[in-house]
């Protein structure tokens, strides 16, 4: 009969280290070393990234952030969070770091520019952290798919480390990055075993009553369970399209749960969740409130993500999935096929059991699912697949192995330096070329705001005189480069063009809502809106009174006939140079930077490089 863990434990005890937990211990650090070699390169891949993505990374999550933690008078720019859209717990996560980055800056006495990168490079780190997550339990749930150490599950981890979309989007600090790295660790602590013991008791006893699985089957596992619906639930908050991936992988799982854990589960996780949600949310907006059930009201009842964008039905497989696997996706292709089918091609280190076939086929089925339902939505973007990238990885590893023999064939071998060359192509575009020049600009005029500031000696005031502002407008389309968590400073007094949306308008007046971004480009054009809502140009012009030129230099705000001065610096995208040349012609304006921001746009208010005026 064999021993109990008891026993076990007690001979193990008796005897010493057994090769098992000689074993256990050398995975254990192997693992380990694996993750800090991770976490370094991710770290490497936050603070080298230098292009633009989407506004949401910014406004979304820093700038409620930068709020939180230092208060209204930081100027941060908080657009539609007032209608309780968005959980306040990914934002409260920034703002923790931010404290405690300028913190470490008032202890170490750092100046002014040194805080300032400090406080931009901390969420960028922390965001690190939960790539180097995602890339590490990616590996492991592959692990549980092709064996532990196997070479199949170390292909998953090299689609993840080499996946130029992982590259470019994984140390960003959008929603649907945490909601991804969360959702694959919950993932990897799923009960998969549990419908494999159903399957395996009903085909013993010939009864599906005995493929339930009892609440003493596996101790041990409860606690997995907790963990990985308490990642899921918070996953669910912070996005509440999640709940596709989970009702897709949990319903079979559940099936086969003892009434008990199903107790369990409801009234110690996800009531928790929800309390927990419910509480911070409330102290944020100042109100009871539950903000998964307004997004999903908001966005897909009332429609209003479309304010966004509307897309094509079939853009995420013609557009959506080749982005986001770039060269895996036709070993994803095939992944996916073997997994809905549930035929897999068996790489030659192992034939894949039942779990391994469980695994494979219920990620395929949930990457089906999530992919065809947020296809019906008409608002559609790359990000909204992220969370099935995992999945996808996982699938596309074993035809990627196949494929790729350790003794390959000179001409396959030659294709697999092209593809990774390619994917180091396309990392290197987006990460450091492609819509680059939106987040150079800022630091420009965060330079330039910090040498107006520098030590002076003779002040009277510890060697620093009172602080200068610097004013800038930005005549480009809303939210078209970050704001405060990349200009820091409170005296970089800065206004933009808007397009709040149209919470308060009704669903009928929504289509001829038109926002200030809106009416700027519209006719008469951006001439016409500059006459109507800034000062009179002779107030700049080198013609102009000296007194009109002195209010154009230090005024940012409305002045008294209700138009808003000129500020020292306009910041646009070169397609409007001609209309401010024309318009602001033997103005006092002259241009001081030029930076490079891509070589093509889909938005052609958003085309060339990024121009700064400076008053001289």
């Amino acid at each position: 009969m064999p021993a109990s863990d008891s026993q076990r434990a007690t001979t193990s005890t008796q005897t010493g280290p057994t090769p098992l937990s000689r074993s256990f211990t050398s995975t254990r650090d192997s693992k380990l070393s694996v993750f800090a070699l991770l976490l370094a390169l991710r770290i490497v891949n936050a603070l080298t990234l230098r292009t633009f993505f989407q506004p949401d990374e910014f406004f979304q999550s820093l700038e409620p952030a930068w709020q939180l933690a230092f208060g209204q008078h930081a100027r941060a720019w908080i657009t539609w969070w007032t209608a309780q859209l968005r959980s306040s717990l990914h934002p409260e996560l920034f703002a923790v770091v931010y404290k405690a980055a300028a913190g470490l800056t008032d202890l170490c006495g750092l100046s002014l520019s040194d805080k300032a990168e400090l406080l931009l490079a901390a969420p960028k780190v922390t965001q690190a952290l939960f790539a180097a997550l995602l890339d590490c339990f990616t590996w492991k749930l592959a692990e549980k798919a092709y064996g532990r150490g196997s070479r199949t599950a170390f292909t998953t981890l090299a689609l993840s480390v080499c996946s130029p979309w992982q590259w470019f989007c994984s140390t960003r600090t959008l929603s649907n990055c945490l909601e991804t790295a969360i959702t694959a660790v919950a993932v990897y602590y799923w009960p998969w075993h549990w419908s494999n013991s159903a399957r395996e008791g009903a085909n013993q006893h010939g009864d599906k009553k005995h493929g339930k699985v009892s609440s003493t089957d596996f101790p041990h596992s409860i606690s997995q369970l907790r963990l990985s619906l308490l990642l899921a639930a918070f996953a669910c908050i912070l996005r509440p399209t999640n709940a596709l991936v989970w009702v897709t992988l949990s319903l079979p799982t559940l099936w086969h749960a003892s009434n008990r854990q199903r107790y369990i589960l409801i009234r110690e996780v996800s009531a928790a969740t929800t309390a927990c949600s419910i509480l911070s949310d409330s102290y944020y907006y100042q109100k009871w409130t539950f903000p998964p059930l307004r997004f999903l009201y908001f966005n897909i009842v009332q429609s209003l993500a479309v304010f966004y964008g509307r897309n094509r039905p079939d853009y995420y497989l013609t557009e959506g999935l080749p982005l986001l696997l770039t060269t895996a996706l036709p070993f994803a292709a095939v992944g996916l096929w073997q997994g809905l089918r549930g035929k897999y091609s068996q790489p030659s280190e192992s034939p894949l059991g039942i779990g391994a076939q469980t695994v494979l086929s219920r990620l395929a089925w949930t990457s089906l699912i999530v992919t065809a339902s947020l296809s019906l939505i008409a608002h559609k973007e790359v990000r909204f697949l992220y969370p099935i990238l995992p999945f996808l990885h996982v699938l596309a590893a074993g035809p990627l192995s196949s494929f790729f023999p350790p003794r390959s064939s000179l001409p396959r071998k030659a294709l697999l330096t092209f593809l990774l060359t390619l994917n180091l192509l396309i990392a290197g575009y987006a990460s450091q070329i492609h819509q680059r020049g939106v987040i150079d600009v800022l630091a420009h005029l965060r330079y330039q705001h910090e040498a107006s500031n520098l030590p002076r000696s003779g002040t009277g005031t510890g060697g620093r005189a009172r602080m200068v502002n610097t004013t800038v407008a930005f005549l480009m389309p809303c939210h078209s480069t970050p704001w405060r968590s990349h200009l820091v400073h409170p005296n970089i007094d800065a206004w933009a063009l808007t397009c709040e949306p149209p919470l308060a308008i009704p669903l009928s007046d929504r289509a001829a809502y038109l926002d200030e971004a809106d009416r700027f480009y519209m006719s008469p054009g951006p001439a016409g809106w500059l006459r109507e809502n800034m000062e009179h140009v002779d107030a700049v012009r080198a013609s102009g009174s000296r007194s009109s030129r002195h209010w154009g230099r230090v005024d940012p705000k409305i002045s008294q006939e209700g138009r808003r001065a000129w500020p020292q610096h306009l910041v646009f995208f070169a397609q409007l140079e001609p209309v401010l040349k024309d318009f602001l012609q033997d103005s006092v304006y002259r241009e001081c930077w030029r930076g490079f921001n891509s070589h093509w746009h889909d938005d052609w208010r958003r085309r060339g490089d990024v121009v700064v005026w400076c008053l001289r």
